[in-house]
C-alpha cells in the first residue's frame, strides 16, 4: 500500500463573491441569531408529530449554523456543544421523518466530524447506516452512507459508494465531492487535494449560502476525514477558520 501523503495546498485566488462577502461577516451577529432561533423554536415544539420532525430539522439547522459560526470565531468549546445538539436533534427528528429523508443522517454524521466527537461519530455512522442508505436510489442516501463508512474506517464500502456517486450526472450529484470521497477511500493524497480544491472552488463561487452563513462545511468534514488518514490538504480561504 502507497505511504500516506501530508501535503498543504498552495494559496489560490479565492472567487471575487466569497471574498466580498466574507469579509463584511458580523460573526458575532450570526451566532446571535442562530442561537436564538435554536432557543425560539425549542419553546415552540409541536406535539403533532409531523410538525414536530419539521420543527426539529429547523433547529437542527440553526443549531448548526450556529456550530460553523463558532468554529469561524475559533471558540471550539462552544462551537462542539451547539453541533452535538445539531446532531441529536436531526437523529430525534427521524424518528417520526418521511420515507427517504436521507439528509437527516448527514447532518447528524457531519455535525458530530465538524464538533470533534468521533465517538459521538462513529455511534451516529452506525445508527445512520442501519436506517439503509446505501440501498437508496437517491445519491442523497449513498452519500449519507459514504460519510458513515469513511468515519467506521470502512473504506471498501466507502469507495464503492463514491464510486456509484462519480457517475451520477453533475445536477444530481457534485462531482468533485464524489471524487473527494473517493480519493480518501482509497487513501490517494494527490488526488484528494485536486478534489477537495473542487469543492472548495464551489462554495467560493455561490453567490448565497446555507442559512446565510458563508463557511464551506463539506470542505471541512472531508478534511477532517483526511486527517485520520495522514491526508489533510490544508486549503485557506475566507470561508474557512483561520
Amino acid at each position: 500500500m502507497r505511504a500516506p501523503e501530508r501535503a498543504v495546498l498552495e494559496y489560490y485566488p479565492m472567487g471575487e463573491r466569497a471574498s466580498r462577502y466574507a469579509a463584511r461577516v458580523d460573526w458575532e451577529r450570526h451566532a446571535e441569531r442562530e442561537e436564538a432561533r435554536y432557543q425560539e423554536g425549542l419553546r415552540h415544539m409541536p406535539d403533532e408529530p409531523d410538525g414536530r420532525q419539521r420543527q426539529l430539522v429547523r433547529v437542527a439547522a440553526a443549531a448548526g449554523a450556529a456550530g460553523l459560526v463558532r468554529l469561524m470565531q475559533d471558540r471550539r468549546g462552544e462551537a462542539a456543544g451547539w453541533l452535538a445538539r445539531s446532531a441529536e436533534r436531526y437523529r430525534e427528528s427521524f424518528e417520526s421523518a418521511p420515507p427517504e429523508s436521507w439528509g437527516r443522517l448527514i447532518g447528524a454524521v457531519k455535525s458530530r466530524v465538524l464538533a470533534g466527537d468521533w465517538e459521538g461519530a462513529t455511534d451516529d455512522s452506525r445508527w445512520a447506516l442501519a436506517q439503509g442508505p446505501a440501498e437508496a436510489s437517491s445519491p442523497i442516501g449513498r452519500y449519507a452512507a459514504a460519510l458513515a463508512a469513511l468515519v467506521l474506517g470502512d473504506d471498501a464500502e466507502a469507495g464503492r459508494l463514491a464510486r456509484a456517486l462519480q457517475e451520477e450526472s453533475e445536477d444530481r450529484f457534485p462531482r468533485p465531492v464524489a471524487d473527494a470521497l473517493a480519493a480518501l477511500a482509497e487513501r490517494d493524497g494527490r488526488r484528494y487535494r485536486d478534489a477537495v480544491r473542487g469543492v472548495l472552488d464551489s462554495f467560493e463561487r455561490r453567490e448565497e449560502y446555507l442559512e446565510d452563513v458563508p463557511v464551506a462545511d463539506t470542505v471541512l468534514v472531508l478534511e477532517a476525514l483526511a486527517e485520520r488518514r495522514n491526508l489533510a490538504a490544508r486549503p485557506r480561504s475566507p470561508l474557512l477558520p483561520a
